[in-house]
């Protein structure tokens, strides 16, 4: 019987109970064992050899080097028993110009199947010279016998060399081997034991994924269930909680650590370092499972019903275990069930690492097969989802066959498997050539055949991985696997991977043997915000769909702050997500931006707003009437702090029904603030006075009440009490809790409105920088994974430092470094990083400036006005947490030199904003607030137009504006009738800038913008189908906004020329109603962004990007794709279009005789736009909660042309 038709077995640990790791587990275990202990590689010599590896030691040379021809070096250390590892430490040869920079620490129970240690920031940091000793502390300790040391750089003025220690303690523990078919059952002499706290701990190593370690049943049913499924780790409790998931790749041989606390409904669970916390939800707080508890039960169907775990999860592979906190002596011995050891065998299963797709391979002879065919045998673990697993020549007339992985799927000759084989488990599989019929065979699926016209048979070796191969389809290189393999049979002759190491048996390149060197780079997922995470064999990503954020891990929200924001992007009134905090945890919410008068105000509606009549309440039995605002507390709690003000009305009609008791002053009715506290008091911002809005402006009904209602009149006109809160801290109203409506004729009614606030905090908090020495000091900046910096400077200085925050090794620093040169660097251990902003105008020109710097653990970005997006990708195995010490500098540096001399304002960390104003009353050389008519909070240039400092005032740059008139907020509307239109045509520089993209293959290299558009506009119609906008590229790309013959909405996307274009239909009723209606179009990759009325969100089929961007056309245009509607052109008004920084409506009336405008048809300039806008107020209100039917706009009686007509 071979090795992969053995049952399954695992091995399981359990330390005494009085024993624990103590602080004095840091003994030195290397410096006294005997030179037996020590292998390597090679070495250069006899005085080179690996017993001379001991450190601060001098035998022999001072040290093991390997040969200088060593390929794939190593020194190993034989413990001689299993340790407790907490530290190693590495030196140099002794007075030599050998070391070691840095290196991998593998460690294993055998010394045949390797694990490699995750340190934290990947590889171990390693010497400088040859004598100083470094030593770097385990996160967490190992509990191993073997250590391997292997070399990644060295001195590149020697050569390697190496002299080691590890520290620890001694470890003993009780262990039993099961062979999967076998348990080990407790049972307690006490029938009843109910429990409010349980812990369970134990460790356990298998090469199976699948099987139950441990099962608990109580009399009552109540049970508790830890199983193996799929590599990771289940724990089943019957607290009404679905089951925790914590693990990955745990089916690696090697030792894992699992630990359960249950508190009431806490459960955390632990595996290694990765911790899952969970909190019941069902009725009971007790659990009842000690009455038996079984390491590997074979489950009967009653048990297998009352625990609700799939019959084909039960039995399997278990461990024993050890239970904290409860007294072992109830128990009896264990019940043993089938065979179990109690000494762990050595594994058979020897594994080797593919580890490059391009040149890794495995190159093995095929002996022939005594029946004259071929078979091939093997078990394969990856996270690629392609790649090339096994080719060969088959006789006659030597025909290649592959077996590939394609599509995640297997595939040899067209026929591919059922499952997915990229999800890092193990997998089986087995082709064949026999009886004139190849066969597929995967994990014991049916097999797929294919009929052969002639027997075959292999012809040469047979090679695993990617090599050339000629033949019928041509000369090619075939991509190879990143992965793991093992237990390799050919033509049934098991391959020795032992003799392939040794050079004994086949040819081999890149490859790494003795472990499986698979890693799990999504535990722990470094998606942020919900974003699911999927991984490749050397990196992962996160697909942002449905969480309102984008960006490489989900960090940077795709919707603006607030209300205010948008009003400066040019947006109008309506419905909008907000996410005040930006990048931080809290997540958008839905709000009514009014935008109608001088003051943006943010609307939250909750649930109630509608007038609510109360009888028959006391205080007994009081009437409660709770309001959802769609919002979580957090979220209302940083609109409300973010805004400069908040109010909300409050409306109490009473007929015989108090607010306060007259006679001691204590409330009979009253309201809770956010956070559930009581409060009394029905106006204003003075939250410890007692009365209400008629006792402010003194004519209550009755001067000794101060409140109407307190007079108790049996009459509703002169009853009532309307107020308008106005204290932040107690904002939203979550309740109103009214008590005196039993009495006869007692009646109430009340109403509470939405909470309404305006202004942003944030948007112009200000300081000027006057000493070069001068700056602001804020706490140590967290960033460790990610961080973004956003802020708006002003300046007249050549250069400067903007911020500045620094670490031991690490730093992070935005800087004005020339002029016209904005840059960002870091450095997380990888070497200092530079990204670079030029400008093609000087930035120190005293006006104000926009600078966004990102960094994440995939990449970096430096974003400067509108300029074009510069891209820095991280590597792929570097480190990735920066650390920080210092405080964060504002303005300056720690050695004052450097410093920024000019304003900044609006500066936000990670999604929150910094008081710089406040900072600065404590601060020398700094001061509030900046001088300048552009330096105010008043919004001077609306539509993202600019504000230009004169001498004597401002002007108001709106060329980057689909907008006119001095303060950029006139609308630019043109009338179009049927062969009207209007073609933008892009220069080549736009195109280049904005659309080309370059790869960044290492740290320092840089690539431009990524996929990315942006498109708004505005249009009036009553034709249907009509074709409103086309933009178009030289590589037959295109983007199409037609009206459909039902006059809907649709958006078209055709990125891949060989494929279908996308089409999305977001809205549905017919538009073409004669209203305006304004659209915006926002693509970030395969993400698009539609805002009509509310905001939707769809996923293209492809993340291209336009290449060379030829035009834009408005109105008619003879495209393929969309004939019926381009055919048809427009006949309407279409206002203030923008796409990206091009207005081509502006451009055409601005720029007449220009050879980027081209002009069909008659065009006339209208007010169309502002017209219609205007006539839709009227009818609508204008408020979010008015939904009024209105007419169509008879546009055609109301438009007032100017007086230029434009022809071509």
């Amino acid at each position: 019987m071979n090795n992969e038709e053995k049952p399954a077995s695992m091995c399981g640990s359990q330390r005494p109970l009085m024993c624990s790791l103590s602080d004095s587990c840091s003994g030195p275990l290397v410096s006294t064992l005997p030179q037996s202990s020590f292998q390597s590689s090679s070495q250069s010599s006899a005085s080179y050899a690996a017993h001379n590896g001991k450190l601060n030691r001098r035998d022999g040379a001072g040290g093991w080097s390997p040969v200088v021809t060593e390929q794939e070096p190593w020194l190993q250390v034989d413990l001689r028993e299993r340790m407790e590892v907490t530290a190693v430490a590495t030196q140099g040869r002794f007075d030599s110009w050998d070391w070691v920079s840095s290196y991998l620490l593998l460690y294993s129970d055998t010394g045949r199947a390797w694990k490699q240690y995750r340190h934290e920031d990947g590889s171990f940091a390693g010497n400088v010279n040859s004598e100083a000793v470094v030593q770097n502390k385990l996160s967490h300790s190992v509990r191993t016998r073997f250590l391997r040391f292997v070399p990644l750089d060295w001195n590149p003025s020697g050569w390697m060399g190496l002299r080691v220690e590890a520290y620890g303690c001694s470890y003993k523990s009780y262990v039993a081997d099961f062979d999967g078919r076998s348990s080990l059952l407790y049972r307690f002499n006490q029938k009843s034991m109910s429990t409010v706290k349980d812990v369970v701990s134990l460790r356990f190593k298998s090469h199976q994924a699948e099987g139950v370690l441990l099962h608990g049943e109580g009399q009552r049913g109540d049970y508790m269930t830890l199983e193996l499924h799929r590599g990771r780790l289940d724990l089943y409790l019957n607290l009404g909680s679905p089951s925790l998931l914590v693990g990955s790749l745990l089916d690696d041989q090697q030792w894992h650590a699992v630990h359960v606390e249950r508190f009431n409904k806490q459960v955390n669970l632990t595996v290694d370092s990765h911790t899952q916390h969970f909190h019941a939800k069902g009725e009971g707080h007790s659990l009842e499972v000690d009455y038996e508890v079984s390491d590997e039960v074979v489950i009967s169907p009653r048990q297998h019903v009352s625990r609700g775990v799939p019959r084909d999860k039960l039995g399997g592979r278990g461990v024993s275990l050890r239970l904290r906190g409860v007294n072992p002596c109830p128990w009896v011995f264990p019940v043993l069930q089938g065979n179990v050891t109690f000494s762990c065998s050595p594994p058979q299963l020897v594994a080797c690492t593919f580890l490059s797709a391009a040149g890794s391979f495995l190159s093995l002879p095929s002996a022939p097969s005594p029946a004259g065919d071929f078979s091939a045998r093997l078990q394969f673990r990856t996270w690629n989802p392609d790649g090339l697993l096994l080719s060969a020549w088959l006789n006659p007339e030597r025909r290649g066959l592959e077996l590939r992985i394609n599509g995640s799927r297997l595939n040899v000759k067209c026929r591919s498997s059922g499952q997915r084989v990229d999800d890092g488990l193990w997998h089986s599989v087995s082709v064949s050539a026999s009886n004139q019929q190849m066969t597929l065979t995967v994990d014991g699926e049916p097999p797929a055949a294919i009929q052969l016209w002639e027997q075959l048979e292999a012809e040469g070796d047979v090679n695993l991985g990617g090599l050339w191969i000629s033949g019928s389809w041509g000369r090619e290189p075939l991509q190879g696997k990143r992965g793991c393999v093992r237990l390799i049979v050919i033509n049934g002759h098991p391959m020795d991977l032992n003799r392939v190491q040794q050079g004994l048996l086949g040819n081999y390149n890149e490859l790494q043997f003795d472990t499986c060197n698979i890693r799990d780079r999504c535990l722990p997922s470094l998606c942020e915000h919900g974003g699911r995470c999927s991984q490749t064999w050397s990196s992962f990503s996160c697909d942002c769909w449905g969480t309102g954020y984008s960006g490489a891990p989900c960090h940077t929200s795709i919707y603006e702050s607030s209300c205010e924001a948008y009003r400066l992007i040019g947006s109008s009134s309506g419905f909008y997500s907000i996410d005040p905090d930006g990048s931080g945890p809290l997540g958008p919410t839905q709000v009514y931006c009014n935008m109608t008068e001088e003051k943006v105000w943010t609307v939250l509606a909750h649930n109630g707003t509608a007038a609510v009549a109360v009888q028959g309440s006391s205080l007994q039995r009081p009437h409660v009437t709770r309001f959802d605002y769609g919002a979580s507390a957090e979220q209302l709690r940083a609109v409300v702090t973010g805004s400069e003000h908040c109010q909300q009305e409050v409306v109490y009609n009473c007929k015989k029904s108090r607010l306060f008791n007259t006679k001691d002053g204590s409330p009979l009715t009253w309201w809770l603030d956010r956070d559930g506290e009581k409060r009394s008091y029905w106006v204003g911002l003075l939250p410890g006075v007692q009365q209400c809005s008629c006792s402010l402006k003194e004519n209550c009904v009755h001067r000794n009440y101060f409140c109407n209602c307190d007079a108790d009149g049996d009459a509703w006109y002169t009853a009532n009490d309307t107020g308008v809160l106005s204290y932040k801290d107690h904002l939203p109203v979550s309740q109103i809790v009214i008590g005196d409506t039993n009495r006869t004729g007692s009646q109430a009614v009340h109403r509470v409105g939405p909470l309404r606030c305006y202004g942003d905090k944030s948007l112009w908090n200000t300081v000027s920088f006057y000493q070069e020495a001068s700056y602001l000091y804020f706490p140590t900046l967290q960033a460790e994974l990610a961080s973004d910096i956003s802020f708006y400077f002003k300046t007249s200085a050549p250069s400067g430092v903007f911020l500045e925050n620094q670490g031991l090794r690490d730093f992070i620093r935005v800087e004005l470094a020339a002029p016209s040169v904005v840059t960002f660097s870091f450095d997380v251990g990888n070497g200092p990083a530079v990204l670079t902003v030029n400008s093609h105008l000087p930035l120190n020109d005293r006006q104000w400036h926009y600078v966004r710097a990102e960094r994440n653990v995939k990449e970096a970005s430096l974003q400067v006005d509108q300029l074009p997006l510069r891209f820095l990708q991280a590597p792929a195995d570097g480190h990735l947490r920066l650390r920080l010490s210092s405080q964060l500098f504002v303005g300056g540096t720690a050695s004052q030199q450097r410093g920024f001399l000019g304003c900044i304002r609006t500066l936000t960390v990670n999604g929150a904003g910094f008081d710089l104003e406040e900072r600065a009353k404590m601060a020398p050389g700094v001061t509030s607030g900046c001088p300048g008519y552009c330096s105010g909070s008043t919004s001077l240039c609306h539509n993202r137009g600019r504000c230009i400092e004169k001498s004597n005032g401002y002007v108001c740059d709106c060329s980057q504006s689909a907008y006119g008139g001095t303060t950029c907020n006139q609308e630019v509307s043109v009338s179009f009738d049927m062969e009207s239109s209007v073609t933008y045509t892009f220069q080549e520089p736009f195109s280049v800038m904005q659309n080309r993209r370059s790869q960044a293959s290492s740290v320092s290299a840089e690539s431009s913008s990524r996929a990315r558009e942006d498109a708004a506009f505005s249009f009036v119609t009553s034709q249907r189908p009509a074709m409103l906008l086309t933009v178009s590229t030289f590589s037959q790309q295109y983007i199409a906004v037609i009206l459909a013959r039902n006059g809907s909405l649709q958006i078209w996307y055709h990125l891949q020329t060989d494929g279908s274009p996308d089409v999305f239909s977001p809205v549905l009723a017919n538009l073409a109603d004669g209203r305006l209606h304004r659209i915006r179009i926002h693509r970030v990759g395969k993400n698009l962004y539609i805002d009509q009325d509310i905001h939707r969100k769809y996923t293209l089929s492809s993340d291209a990007e336009l290449i060379l961007i030829r035009s834009l056309t408005l109105g008619k245009n003879l495209a393929e794709e969309v004939t019926q509607a381009a055919s048809r052109g427009f006949i309407g008004c279409l206002s203030s279009v923008q796409f990206n920084h091009v207005a081509p409506l502006k451009a055409a009336l601005t720029n007449r005789g220009s050879s980027l405008v081209s002009i069909r048809g008659p065009l006339v300039q209208s007010n169309c736009g502002a017209l219609a806008e205007s006539t839709s107020r009227t009818l609508q209100g204008e408020t979010p909660h008015t939904h009024t039917r209105c007419k169509p706009l008879a546009l055609a009686a109301n438009w007032k042309p100017e007086p230029s007509r434009l022809r071509l």
